[in-house]
């Protein structure tokens, strides 16, 4: 056994890396043999363990995770194919491999058949062929257990792949309602952040009234025709919505005048009058510009007292150059302007303001919006509104009706807005009001709930 044999296969054919770490156990009741296997395959790297005899050997397989073994066939108590046919059994995965001598070529078939040896080996062994021999054992063994794992992974991933077919419409359905019910709660709370934010605003507005006496209550009805005027006008949405906070806002600018000025009719105006008066819708635009949805409704501000003829102001606009929300609120504004006495000396009619905006149409106002403004309040004749509503006193009220109008104080302060749901409690806290107060407040809910 040369010592050179070993160094050449070791420089010359390095064991691969996935066979440094194996455990080769050598089983012989000869120590000269044994050491003469430790020296020889110890340069590899492999772990190497020792035995003197088969039972010695079994005890090795009992303590430790053994990759090869190599055991002699003639050994006294036990054989080497009595040997390998137990690790046989009970460790199948270890490579067997016989030393035999010539003379013992019977009980070689025998290993060979009870212990499914590898490869038999005679003695006096070839170094060269028998580090080639566990080399190539090795590297086998770890091939079986590449394919096994390959396999185990693959047998797994198409249980996982046949497991996510089986389920996949389910998890579709599922992750489908996940969607559909928090789209669900970003709707209701988006609704929730605009009634709120709309609330906001008649609060603001009603603010703003408290020191006009007879236009408390102005805006909200004003931003309440608007709405409607642009909802049967076919207005997107969002167009509409910036019609009605424009409708609520759209004296905002006015804020900073005299009470003397506020309670003097436009048409009453002295020329220095009216030019610091006119001035109120840039000053509104102005106001409301730093809020970013409501850009757009600024922009109706400014323009709501621009003529379909061109003499309005402040931008003298000349028909569909005003904005068609803009054209809205004039109808609006002065439509109710006219019944309260703040646009003309004297206070008109519904009737007599219905009138007053046809004669105006081509010159102040967009003929269509006044034709169709005309049609949702019912004609020309019609002295009053066709509302679904009907005035029921507090002690009437029940839970569950809905508000047809804003509810306010006699000094015009907002409590509650349209289309509020009524409840208990807050039934109660209206009648406390009163009480206080001493006086009713004019309650509209909308007809059936009543």
């Amino acid at each position: 056994m040369s010592e050179t044999v070993t160094e050449q296969l070791k420089s010359a054919e390095p064991v691969p890396a996935a066979t440094e770490a194996a455990t080769v156990l050598f089983v012989d009741d000869e120590a000269n043999i044994l050491n003469s296997l430790k020296r020889l395959f110890r340069p590899l790297g492999y772990r190497i363990l020792t035995a003197e005899s088969g039972a010695d050997g079994l005890q090795a397989f009992e303590q430790n995770r053994i990759d090869l073994v190599i055991s002699d066939m003639r050994m006294p108590e036990m054989n080497g194919a009595q040997f390998l046919e137990q690790v046989r059994a009970k460790w199948p995965d270890a490579v067997r491999i016989l030393l035999t001598g010539y003379a013992d070529v019977t009980s070689t078939i025998a290993a060979i058949n009870k212990g499914e040896i590898y490869r038999y080996i005679s003695k006096p062994w070839d170094d060269n062929d028998i580090l080639l021999t566990v080399k190539h054992a090795l590297e086998r063994k770890n091939l079986e257990r590449e394919k096994e794992r390959l396999e185990a992974l693959t047998l797994k991933q198409n249980e996982d792949l046949k497991d996510l077919n089986a389920n996949l419409e389910a998890k579709v359905r599922e992750r489908t309602e996940e969607v559909r019910q928090t789209m669900g709660f970003l709707e209701v709370a988006h609704k929730q952040l605009k009634g709120s934010f709309l609330t906001s605003l008649k609060v603001f507005s009603n603010l703003m009234e408290l020191r006009e006496g007879a236009m408390a209550g102005h805006s909200r009805r004003v931003a309440d025709y608007a709405r409607r005027l642009a909802q049967r006008l076919g207005l997107p949405e969002n167009d509409v919505q910036d019609v009605t906070y424009a409708g609520l806002l759209h004296d905002i600018g006015k804020i900073g005048l005299s009470d003397r000025l506020l309670n003097k009719p436009f048409s009453a105006l002295t020329t220095e009058e009216r030019a610091e008066v006119v001035k109120h819708p840039v000053t509104g635009q102005a106001a409301l510009m730093a809020l970013e949805n409501m850009q757009s409704a600024a922009k109706l501000i400014r323009s709501h007292h621009e003529r379909f003829d061109g003499l309005g102001f402040p931008d003298a606009l000349v028909g569909i150059a005003i904005p068609r929300g803009a054209r809205i609120l004039t109808v609006a504004n002065d439509y109710d302007a006219l019944q309260i006495g703040s646009f003309m000396s004297k206070s008109l009619t519904p009737v007599e303001a219905r009138e007053f905006l046809i004669e105006g149409k081509g010159t102040r106002y967009d003929p269509k919006v006044v034709d169709v403004f005309i049609e949702m309040l019912g004609g020309v004749g019609v002295s009053a509104e066709a509302n679904p509503e009907v005035y029921v006193p507090s002690s009437k009220l029940q839970s569950g009706m809905v508000l047809a109008r804003d509810l306010v104080s006699a000094e015009g302060l907002l409590l509650l807005s349209k289309e509020y749901v009524l409840d208990g409690p807050l039934i109660e806290q209206i009648r406390s009001f009163e009480q206080t107060e001493n006086r009713p407040l004019e309650i509209y809910v909308r007809a059936g709930k009543e």
